[in-house]
């Protein structure tokens, strides 16, 4: 049985012993960014939807599931209600989980939330994120000697999907084959191929000596991403009415 026959599974197990529908289920982290190691675990995230009922209860309920989480599978989803609550926010998760181009579930109640979804991506939100994630990661990872090989493409890849945002207003694309084409510099190619080529045949926490010329590009396009996001004004979130009514006919 191949791991895809092991995760359908999976999600059919959640299903009966949870009772609940999952209307989509995908990958997420490396393995949908196209740079996954040989030894790289299964980040499978999906959303759910209860019965009814559960969603008059007066008592708070939990609205997530967390199912598995070993070596090799790193299985959890989100409420239906939680998800949309969290898309008003323009939460970033649900826009990768949404564009991942390995999906092991999908049905007609997602294909509704596609069709709005991009309406809630607040720009300046998203840059927020994904500076914020380049910024962790570099300050804590690739200041030594030696660096975990996996932790540069894990700010690059943020700072393109910045660069993204920045020159289409859109969600950027979960592939990062896609930002490499679209936002890399040519003269930063050869090195960020060097990564790729070492991530995808290399071990997971493998380690590699620090590359200046890469760490002199994060720091400028860190500082000049941090003052263009501080410059920008807030932003008006959409009304909830779109929301609301999807999540009754979703949950009727």
């Amino acid at each position: 049985m191949s791991e895809r026959d092991v995760i359908l599974a999976k999600l059919k197990e959640i299903e009966e012993r949870e009772n609940v529908r999952i209307i989509h289920a995908a990958e997420s982290g490396s393995r949908a960014w196209g740079f996954a190691a040989p030894n790289a675990d299964y980040d499978v995230r999906f959303i759910y939807v209860r019965p009814k009922e559960y969603y008059l209860r007066l008592d708070k309920t939990r609205d997530v599931i967390e199912w598995q989480l070993d070596e090799l599978f790193d299985i959890n989803g989100w409420d239906i209600q939680k998800a949309l609550r969290l898309l008003y926010k323009s939460n970033p998760a649900l826009f990768e989980w949404n564009s991942s181009p390995i999906v092991y579930r999908t049905t007609e109640e997602w294909a509704a939330v596609q069709k709005i979804i991009d309406k809630y991506f607040l720009l300046k939100s998203g840059l927020y994120h994904y500076l914020s994630t380049a910024r962790g990661n570099y300050r804590e990872y690739l200041k030594t000697d030696m660096v975990k090989l996996k932790k540069y493409l894990y700010v690059i890849r943020p700072i393109l999907a910045c660069k993204w945002i920045l020159n289409r207003k859109c969600p950027p694309p979960v592939l990062f084959a896609d930002l490499i084409d679209s936002e890399l510099e040519e003269e930063m190619r050869p090195v960020v191929d060097y990564l790729l080529e070492q991530k995808i045949n290399s071990p997971e926490k493998s380690l590699i000596k620090r590359i200046d010329k890469l760490n002199n590009y994060i720091d400028v396009n860190i500082a000049s991403l941090k003052d263009i996001v501080d410059a920008m004004p807030g932003e008006t979130k959409p009304d909830w009415k779109t929301l609301n009514e999807l999540f009754v006919k979703i949950i009727s």
